[in-house]
């Protein structure tokens, strides 16, 4: 069974204490020790049960000694019998092994982009000192597009946001002139194949940035700005990348029997609930944006917007126009 991000942490302490050989550790001051560390990661405290049973898992998980050492006084203390060993020097289980490999081919879909030659050099040195380079089949895919322009801003712009790193840029909109902007970057998300920097701009607004829109950018001397929005929960209203300031709203749809079993087994946004299923009926709680509008429209036939009123215009006034480019046009 796979080792939980706690019993790593107990781990590791329990490994530190048995080194030691200038402090005796009984079971309470392991127990006290596994509790710092614990508490150090947010996790919960253990009991002495847990320690004693992780005593008797040590042997069989290394394949070491830890010796049990009466003091005298009826009570016992534990450190490694070979004083040098320790589990940071312990060679990977089958299991790690085992999940290691397929990592790696998972990440063998970024060879080839140019923000990732570093990765192609590390992956064929795993790959030759675990034999990996035995097994070249191809057994997962992803949505991905290497040849989608902006892919080489990628990791420059990581590096400026992790460095604070405010950058000046000309962005070239598909409708509009060119323009040149001073950002403060924050954060990079990926939505239907596309990549988005999420970045503040001089008047604090901010402004969702298409990577492939990029012309030039270089780094700029003005006093970076930080931001106090928390990115894993930027995105919660709103399906892809388009934030308005608009409150979220309820979106009643009607999706025929064809399609429900779809989008129930994939829900369009996680507060998608479902209202009445013999109707098809499915309710989510997001700003309306262009990007729920395409994704509608996407369905085609398959989906009814049932409110709001004026999502459901919208939708309705896209369909008319459609309806007059196919039909009556020629």
């Amino acid at each position: 069974m796979p080792a939980t991000k706690q019993e790593i942490i107990r781990h590791y302490a329990l490994d530190r204490c048995f080194r030691n050989r200038t402090r005796q550790y009984y079971v309470e001051d392991l127990r006290e020790e596994c509790n710092k560390d614990l508490s150090r990661h947010d996790c919960a405290p253990v009991s002495i049960r847990t320690i004693k049973k992780d005593i008797n898992d040590f042997e069989d998980l290394y394949h070491t000694d830890v010796d049990h050492i009466k003091d005298g006084h009826g009570r016992k203390y534990y450190r490694y019998a070979d004083p040098d060993f320790t589990i940071q020097k312990a060679p990977l289980t089958n299991e790690e092994i085992a999940k290691l490999k397929d990592t790696v081919l998972m990440l063998n879909r970024f060879r080839g982009l140019p923000q990732f030659e570093w990765m192609t050099e590390l992956l064929t040195k795993i790959e030759v000192k675990m034999h990996l380079d035995e097994h070249k089949e191809n057994v997962i895919s992803f949505d991905s597009n290497e040849y989608l322009q902006g892919l080489e801003y990628l990791e420059q712009l990581f590096n400026y946001i992790v460095s604070r790193q405010t950058i000046e840029m000309d962005y070239q909109p598909f409708d509009k002139p060119a323009v040149h902007w001073v950002l403060h970057p924050y954060h990079i998300k990926q939505h239907n194949n596309r990549w988005f920097l999420m970045a503040g701009n001089e008047e604090g607004q901010i402004m969702n940035v298409a990577l492939d829109r990029i012309v030039e950018m270089k780094p700029s001397n003005v006093k970076y700005k930080p931001t106090d929005i928390d990115f894993s929960e930027y995105f919660d209203d709103v399906i892809g990348v388009t934030i308005l300031d608009v409150p979220a709203e309820q979106v009643l749809l009607k999706f025929t029997p064809h399609r429900l079993p779809y989008v129930l087994s994939k829900p369009l946004h996680p507060s998608q609930k479902t209202k009445d299923r013999d109707n098809g009926i499915i309710e989510i709680t997001v700003k309306p944006n262009h990007e729920l509008e395409a994704q509608l429209l996407w369905f085609g036939d398959d989906v009814e917007v049932l409110q709001p009123e004026h999502l459901r215009d919208k939708i309705k006034d896209k369909i008319k126009k459609m309806h007059f480019m196919y039909h009556l046009c020629r």
